[in-house]
C-alpha cells in the first residue's frame, strides 16, 4: 500500500465525517446524536465531525423508521456519500421498525434498503453507545480503504494528440485555437 493510501485509511480512522438523515423517526435518536457530538461527550475530540453534505461524509447516520416518502431519499443520498462508506442505523427503528412494525406507512427495515454495517440498539440509545458504533463504523471504514488497489490508475481527461493532428504528428498545445475548435465540431 502506497503513502496515500496509508494516510487515508489514517483520516478515516481518525477522522470520520458524519452525515445524519432522519427517516422518520420521533426525534429521540436524533437528541442522542447531537448530544454525542456536545462538549459533555466530546466526539469531536476523536475527530468525528458532522457535516451538512452527504457528499462530504464517510459515515450516513440514519435513525427512525424507514417510511414510504423516505426509501427514495435514503437510496438517493447513500448514493451521493461517496466510497468507502459505511453506515450506521442509529436506535431500535431503523433495525427492526420497533413498535411501529404493523404501521402501513413504512417500509421495513433500513438493511431492506441499503446495506448497514453498525446497528446501535436502544430506544433512544445512549450517547457512549453511538459514540461507540461510530467508532466500529471508522474501522470498517479504515479496512475497506486497505482493500482499494495498491497502486490508483490515473485515466487521462484529454488524450495528448488531436485525432485530426496525430498524422502530421503534432500535439495539442502546438494547434492553434482556430484549428483545435475546428477539430471539435
Amino acid at each position: 500500500m502506497n503513502l496515500w493510501n496509508k494516510l487515508m485509511c489514517y483520516s478515516r480512522r481518525h477522522s470520520p465525517w458524519l452525515f445524519h438523515m432522519n427517516s422518520g423517526s420521533c426525534n429521540g435518536c436524533d437528541i442522542e446524536l447531537v448530544a454525542s457530538l456536545s462538549p459533555r461527550y466530546d466526539a469531536e475530540q476523536l475527530g468525528v465531525r458532522l457535516e451538512g453534505s452527504p457528499r462530504h461524509a464517510d459515515i450516513l447516520c440514519v435513525t427512525g423508521p424507514v417510511t414510504h416518502n423516505a426509501a427514495a431519499a435514503i437510496r438517493t443520498v447513500y448514493g451521493q456519500v461517496l466510497g468507502p462508506k459505511a453506515v450506521v442505523a442509529i436506535g431500535s427503528c431503523p433495525a427492526t421498525t420497533n413498535v411501529f412494525i404493523d404501521s402501513r406507512t413504512l417500509e421495513g427495515p433500513l438493511s431492506k434498503h441499503i446495506p448497514v454495517d453498525v446497528f446501535v440498539p436502544g430506544c433512544p440509545p445512549r450517547p457512549d453507545a453511538i459514540i461507540l458504533g461510530i467508532a466500529k463504523a471508522a474501522e470498517i471504514l479504515a479496512e475497506r480503504g486497505n482493500k482499494l488497489p495498491a497502486e490508483s490508475v490515473m485515466v487521462p481527461i484529454v488524450d495528448e494528440t488531436c485525432a485530426a493532428c496525430a498524422s502530421a504528428g503534432e500535439t495539442k498545445s502546438a494547434v492553434s485555437g482556430a484549428a483545435a475548435n475546428e477539430v471539435r465540431a
